[in-house]
């Protein structure tokens, strides 16, 4: 059964942008809108810098790209809409013929 790709998510990479004093600060880029099925997992809480945050995990299911695509996600990337984040931790292949994959990613919601 195909997945059903309901939800048009944003994939950013991180990136050094100016900070204007001769410098660069870390930033994110869109690299383009994917059309994903989403998977909540499991969550628990933990310490963050500024207390208590409620980490979540979440599988997307998106079309595969070919290997070194822009189009293809890749762990150290995340995935955005309507304000919320999901940091992209891993990318399995979904089944054997490489049609889709799935994004292992967590969203970190704090105080």
């Amino acid at each position: 059964m195909s997945p059903r790709l309901t939800h048009e998510v944003t994939l950013e990479a991180r990136s050094q942008v100016p900070d204007g004093a001769g410098g660069f600060q870390s930033g994110w880029t869109a690299l383009g809108q994917l059309w994903a099925e989403m998977r909540a997992g499991s969550g628990r809480s933990a310490s963050g810098p500024a207390g208590e945050v409620s980490l979540s995990r979440f599988q997307f299911v998106v079309r595969a790209a070919p290997v070194g695509d822009v189009q293809r996600p890749v762990a150290g990337q995340r995935f955005t809409m309507d304000g919320r984040v999901w940091d992209i931790e891993a990318v399995t292949e979904l089944g054997t013929d490489g049609r889709y994959l799935t994004c292992h990613a967590t969203e970190e919601v704090g105080p």
